[in-house]
């Protein structure tokens, strides 16, 4: 088993220095395609909830797999690790760390990643990856940054008010494209701001985003608001953005 290429996977571990955190740095993993050469240019996902998207949504196996049986077009995943304890701070609008983290997010880690590793600077070639708050952060940070991220992967996205107001307050969105999905079984769930209906939320998100001029695919399925679930769809969710040409959006 150790000789197949799937588990060979190369993932480097950093701290990116930072002025804006108190904590001065802030952890990323960074997964390099099977064939990475200094000197080619890669597509980029950047995920909110670093370490979850790694150890519990498996996006390095996925992402080997797809490149090596799939004959997708490599690609390189950084994940930007958050402590559980900040997250809501800085993740939410109304959060106290949220325009430290969203300022660090575009004037510290992308030109970070930027400067050590040969992504691709476009938006059109930087997908923003989250579940739940990590992916209406990564929303949060498209309205915020039009120039810098265009692209959107949504896994059982937690709009709650605050982004709401965000999309409202938009001009226009045309720029956008997403790709969203929630569980059926996520009426019900309880978080430390209450217990929300998911299902509503992202209802409401997509009929806003779409009349603000977004494309969004989105799709509704049985599954529950973790891992779990996510994990299962990662690979639809990526190839909308980084799979065969007829598939994505």
């Amino acid at each position: 088993m150790s000789d197949n290429p799937l588990f060979k996977r190369t993932i480097h571990k950093h701290e990116v220095p930072s002025v804006l955190l108190p904590e001065g740095s802030r952890t990323v993993r960074v997964y390099l395609p099977p064939g990475f050469q200094q000197w080619i240019s890669y597509p980029v996902v950047y995920c909110q909830d670093g370490e979850e998207f790694f150890n519990f949504g498996r996006i390095a196996t996925h992402a080997q797999r797809l490149i090596l049986e799939e004959d997708w077009e490599p690609f390189i995943v950084v994940g930007v690790d958050v402590n559980v304890k900040l997250r809501t701070s800085e993740y939410a609008p109304d959060g106290e760390r949220y325009s430290l983290y969203t300022r660090f997010f575009a004037e510290e880690l992308i030109p970070w990643v930027e400067s050590h590793y040969p992504v691709r600077d476009v938006p059109e070639q930087r997908l923003l990856a989250g579940d739940s708050l990590g992916g209406a952060v990564s929303l949060s940070l498209a309205i915020a940054y039009p120039d810098m991220f265009s692209r959107i992967l949504s896994l059982s996205g937690a709009y709650y008010g605050p982004y709401m107001e965000q999309i409202r307050q938009a001009a226009s969105l045309e720029y956008l494209k997403l790709w969203m999905i929630v569980g059926l079984q996520e009426r019900e769930y309880a978080t430390d701001r209450g217990t929300f209906d998911f299902v509503a939320l992202n209802r409401d998100a997509v009929q806003l985003l779409e009349e603000k001029g977004a494309i969004v695919r989105y799709t509704e399925k049985d599954g529950e608001h973790k891992w779990g679930f996510w994990q299962q769809v990662l690979p639809e969710a990526l190839g909308a953005f980084l799979g065969p040409v007829q598939d994505r959006i």
